[in-house]
């Protein structure tokens, strides 16, 4: 358990925010909390969803990001163009390590960076037809492509281009879908925004206009969505799937396609893995089309167990039974699993600060090996997610919203952690501090990390960090004696 009491951690929040001036102060104080069971709904002690104060060093990425990087990128047999300069297509570019199958150029785009490659001439005059050419050249380059989307970076809609237009009128020429995505980097607080754009993008330009096609289903058919397949998470959950007697009709964006999106309404359950990112076509779905869809979590043996059951209460006896198959299945796995790397990291500390569904859904997977998650948040989290994180975490400890730079940093030196979860904007900072980091947006190169298979890979990444002996060689803030005190802003 958590060695911090209520009053320790409320006054470590107040230490921290000192040295704020008073309305930048006032405003971080929304974004922090002290952990409490008992409570019903986040809103009552923590802000989410808002715009980052001003000259201060966020985590957040874009509404781009949100739709290129996250949902729409993924998609495998469609070409994605980050319409506008070149540098957001390339930094977005596999950067996810979003595995998939097939022979990338020919009927898969998902590694490729297509960009319209804005100058300054394109500014003045207009994207418009640079944006037809580029798509006539797709369809002749790449003629396996189902599809095209046209993902807008910044100035696209600062300078008024039509790409509903183009994209309407190529697509009727080229007959194949041509989806214009909204979603400019300027729009709303962070990448949620960006989540929610290409839902709708989805819901208009790919699910509503295949509603009539015709699909032979079963009564077992099922959707994954919001995996996004990082190091091959969704096929180590589509086995436990497909071996407890259901059938994977869709999965995306990882390793997804046009056509499985196309499929998703005729599903007789939506499996969701990241509800940031996914609720908004998930719950379209349902009220359209009436498919129910819940939320499942595949991180550690316990919560495979509890979603394997949870799932499976949708359907019939043979599926229950299936359930129980697979649960019993791998007990022997994972429990060498926690007979080996338990006493390793029994006891260990962790905090975590990750976008989607990490900040909550990995603490289950960090239990079973023993150790405790001292502190969590969100980088774009709404209220909702925060709802779902409140029983997850132990009273007293930290969670934090859009937490700074600054506030990471001080918190991890008071805190004490032996393992930080976080991003890559963050991991070199705490390295280089002497703290032992993973970085949980993409499992640092390695996982998968979902399903009973990436329960021993997550395992053995962590006693991989944790017990390296280079962190022998380095010394964290708190064991190097006094610290400089930091100057409080005028």
């Amino acid at each position: 358990m958590s060695t911090m009491t209520k009053e320790e951690t409320e006054a470590l929040i107040q230490e921290v925010l000192e040295i704020y001036p008073e309305k930048a102060r006032k405003d971080r104080a929304k974004h922090l909390m002290v952990n409490d069971q008992s409570l019903e709904k986040s809103n009552k002690c923590i802000t989410s969803n808002r715009k980052s104060q001003p000259g201060m060093m966020t985590i957040r990425g874009c509404s781009y990001a949100g739709s290129k990087g996250v949902v729409w990128g993924p998609v495998k047999d469609m070409v994605h163009v980050s319409h506008g300069p070149v540098g957001c297509g390339q930094y977005s570019r596999a950067g996810r390590r979003n595995y998939y199958v097939g022979s990338t150029g020919v009927d898969t785009f998902g590694t490729m960076n297509f960009t319209s490659d804005f100058q300054e001439k394109d500014i003045v005059f207009g994207g418009d037809k640079k944006l037809e050419k580029i798509l006539d050249e797709i369809d002749m380059l790449f003629p396996l492509a189902k599809g095209i989307s046209v993902q807008s970076e910044c100035p696209i809609g600062l300078i008024g281009d039509d790409i509903e237009a183009v994209s309407k009128k190529k697509s009727e020429e080229l007959s194949k879908p041509i989806v214009p995505v909204r979603c400019e980097g300027f729009r709303g607080v962070s990448q949620s925004l960006g989540h929610h754009i290409a839902n709708d993008a989805i819901r208009d330009w790919v699910i509503d206009p295949a509603a009539d096609k015709p699909f032979e289903s079963t009564p077992y058919d099922v959707a994954i969505l919001g995996d996004y397949n990082i190091g091959g998470d969704a096929w180590s959950s589509r086995i436990l799937l497909e071996e407890m007697g259901l059938r994977v009709i869709a999965q995306w964006s990882g390793d997804g396609t046009l056509a499985e999106m196309e499929n998703t309404p005729k599903a007789k359950l939506n499996l969701l893995h990241c509800y940031r990112s996914m609720n908004y076509i998930s719950r379209h779905m349902e009220e359209k089309f009436g498919v129910p869809w819940m939320e499942y979590n595949f991180f550690g043996p316990t919560k495979i167990a509890e979603s394997l059951r949870a799932i499976a209460q949708h359907f019939d006896d043979r599926i229950k039974d299936g359930a129980e198959r697979v649960i019993a299945k791998y007990e022997a796995e994972w429990t060498a699993v926690v007979e080996k790397y338990r006493p390793r990291l029994q006891g260990k500390r962790v905090m975590l600060y990750v976008g989607g569904l990490r900040p909550r859904h990995i603490i289950g997977a960090y239990e079973d090996l023993g150790m405790e998650v001292v502190g969590t948040g969100y980088e774009f989290g709404h209220n909702d997610d925060y709802d779902r994180t409140i029983p997850e975490m132990n009273n007293a400890t930290l969670i934090y919203d859009d937490i700074t730079g600054y506030e990471f940093e001080e918190f991890v030196k008071r805190v004490k952690p032996d393992l930080i979860g976080s991003g890559v904007k963050e991991k070199y900072i705490f390295q280089k501090m002497g703290i032992p980091f993973r970085q949980m947006h993409s499992w640092d190169y390695s996982g998968p990390y979902h399903g009973y298979d990436g329960f021993a890979i997550f395992a053995r990444d962590m006693d991989m960090t944790l017990n390296n002996p280079c962190w022998d060689n380095m010394t964290p803030p708190w064991k190097r004696g006094s610290e400089p005190v930091a100057m409080a802003a005028e």
